[in-house]
């Protein structure tokens, strides 16, 4: 509410999706909706052109362990080929920019604790030189998210952070 900045909600509205959680701000100026898959380009590209981000906040995964155990498919679909996509979208989005909204932009991968494995004892903790140790077709789905992130970054430039979390939402 402070601020004038605008939120574009990108989301394929799959089984976890709930319109009815945003409510609150569907009908604000400042709020965004498109229902769209990450894997299509064409789309991204379209919602980079038109709505001009600063920034990429990207949250979008399958992501429940017991699901990518019987079916990993949608797991390496979305969290794979998925933020592949999204990182080229934004990466040619952001190669256009202008040299200070160039040097502002920021990708932000939320991923998770999940790719280093499991804790031994409940007093134990990660962190961020902890070696990864997926042990599910979802965590090492968004461990090779966080790889490609990162070499996004190294090889291109592309100004992205990760962040390895505990859910988020839900």
């Amino acid at each position: 509410q402070s601020t004038q900045d605008s939120v574009v909600n990108l989301d394929k509205l799959t089984y976890a999706g709930n319109l009815e959680s945003l409510a609150s701000v569907a009908g604000s100026e400042r709020y965004a909706f498109e229902q769209i898959d990450i894997c299509d380009r064409a789309e991204l590209d379209r919602v980079f052109a038109e709505h001009q981000p600063d920034a990429v906040m990207h949250l979008a995964a399958e992501s429940h362990v017991d699901r990518s155990i019987d079916g990993p498919t949608a797991f390496i679909e979305t969290n794979i080929i998925g933020t592949y996509t999204l990182l080229e979208a934004a990466r040619h989005y952001w190669s256009h920019l202008e040299s200070g909204r160039k040097a502002a932009f920021r990708f932000h991968h939320i991923s998770t604790d999940e790719v280093y494995g499991d804790l031994e004892g409940t007093d134990d903790l990660f962190t961020e030189t902890t070696a990864y140790a997926p042990s599910s077709p979802y965590s090492a789905s968004k461990a090779s998210s966080d790889h490609l992130v990162r070499a996004w970054l190294r090889t291109y430039g592309l100004p992205t952070i990760v962040t390895n979390c505990s859910n988020n939402y839900g």
